[in-house]
């Protein structure tokens, strides 16, 4: 893939920004990127990582001084017992030094978490969309009959029968992959 602000270089660096609903995926070279750093979020001169940009998503202010005001039991440093990393040595790196430290930090990560995730702490994991067919079709209705709840409560009838007709044809398909089984 080439760049697509100079069109000479193989773009190296792929975002995908999200404004608004609309989805815009843009695809540059290091060379581009390093001249629009302030675009990107990056020095020119630190280069870009993944552990850089992490350490930059802990530096949210209100979230880095939750943190830290949980950090400080009776003025001392919390730190993890088998690597001895603190918490600000982690939002300085942008990494952890062992897996015990998820559990030395979690107070710290939760709202840091919360905050990139849009709320959520727990992953509950991708389906195979092979394997996955049911389940599919089943997480589908849930959300159509959330939907549904959606339309009713905001009085717009005719787009909660339209929704309750395509719940409705879904049911009957699983319904007929568990004949079609038996």
């Amino acid at each position: 893939m080439i760049c697509q602000d100079c069109k000479k270089r193989p773009a190296t660096l792929h975002f995908t920004k999200i404004m608004n609903g609309e989805k815009t995926e843009v695809h540059i070279c290091e060379h581009c990127a390093q001249e629009k750093s302030e675009m990107f979020m990056f020095s020119g001169n630190a280069g870009f990582s993944i552990n850089n940009l992490l350490a930059g998503l802990l530096n949210i202010e209100p979230t880095i001084n939750e943190a830290k005001a949980n950090t400080f039991v009776n003025n001392e440093v919390v730190q993890c017992e088998k690597c001895k990393m603190t918490f600000q040595q982690f939002a300085k790196v942008g990494r952890f030094g062992c897996s015990n430290c998820y559990r030395t930090f979690n107070e710290q990560l939760n709202p840091i978490l919360k905050r990139l995730h849009s709320g959520n702490t727990a992953h509950i994991g991708k389906i195979p969309k092979r394997a996955g067919g049911q389940i599919h079709i089943r997480k589908e209705i849930d959300e159509l009959k959330l939907k549904l709840k959606e339309q009713i409560t905001n009085e717009e009838f005719e787009q909660a029968a339209l929704i309750r007709d395509e719940i409705r044809a879904l049911e009957k398909k699983v319904s007929e992959h568990r004949e079609g089984e038996v």
